[in-house]
């Protein structure tokens, strides 16, 4: 566990602090003032995006560190709008979300500024990791959808007017063409960087894993319906622990050694 002793370390540590503050008082009954500290958090997210992003002098997407600084901004504006324009609830996990995601940043990954390789010298860069990050927030809150689905609870804190299985497959159905999107860009960018579209990298192995995954759960949404729902959750989880594995394990582990080990 690493103590950031910086501004960029008290910025991030206050907005974990607002967020899990936005959490608790939501759970506690009150919304309204739980959904202003999340956007009070969000403003420190900016703030904390913008310094990092204004003292390595380019976009700061190119470490785990900074990928989970920007996932920690994204949360707030993709949470307001699944409950604004999807009339998806759940607000209350889309704070735990912020927390999750900015803990790595504060906790974790090291901070120290570093040069852009070659490779990431493009401007297929942003966009690249971009859309994929906001696919994985898409995606996390399905996840959380699929899990009060398997619980079978009801939502207690907000009203919604659809069911999390529902809720799932629209989150999908949102997150699913960004994180194609992504691929499509890689590859892309691969062909740019190195000559070829697809490498058999094992982080490009396992984004496709991804990919493949919420390809079957919408094959078997598609051939069974809702009939199944704790099925269709089941799907949902699994991509997400795909996800996991493909930002994660195959970054840091050993055992997965490739072109992507700069994200370290």
């Amino acid at each position: 566990m690493e103590i950031k002793y910086t501004l960029q370390g008290v910025l991030i540590y206050t907005t974990i602090a607002v967020y899990l503050l936005a959490f608790v008082t939501t759970i506690a009954g009150r919304a309204r003032a739980g959904r202003a500290l999340f956007l009070g958090g969000f403003l420190l997210a900016i703030v904390s995006f913008v310094y990092r992003w204004q003292h390595v002098q380019h976009v700061p997407l190119q470490n785990l560190f900074e990928v989970f600084l920007f996932l920690g901004t994204a949360c707030y504006p993709i949470s307001w709008f699944c409950r604004r324009v999807l009339r998806i609830g759940g607000q209350w996990a889309d704070m735990l979300v912020g927390v999750i995601v900015l803990f790595p940043a504060g906790f974790v990954f090291h901070a120290e500024p570093m040069q852009l390789p070659p490779a990431l010298q493009s401007w297929l860069f942003v966009p690249h990791v971009a859309v994929y990050m906001l696919s994985y927030i898409f995606m996390l809150k399905a996840a959380f959808q699929a899990g009060e689905q398997l619980l079978n609870k009801r939502p207690r804190i907000e009203q919604t007017r659809i069911t999390p299985e529902q809720a799932t497959y629209q989150l999908i159905a949102i997150g699913f063409p960004l994180l194609t999107l992504g691929l499509v860009l890689g590859s892309w960018w691969g062909k740019l960087a190195w000559g070829r579209s697809w490498g058999w990298d094992p982080k490009e192995l396992w984004s496709l894993a991804s990919w493949l995954i919420y390809v079957g759960y919408f094959h078997w949404r598609y051939m069974y319906g809702t009939r199944y729902p704790r099925w269709n959750s089941v799907w949902a989880i699994t991509g997400m622990l795909a996800i996991v594995i493909t930002l994660l394990w195959v970054n840091l582990s050993r055992l997965f050694p490739g072109l992507h080990s700069y994200a370290t």
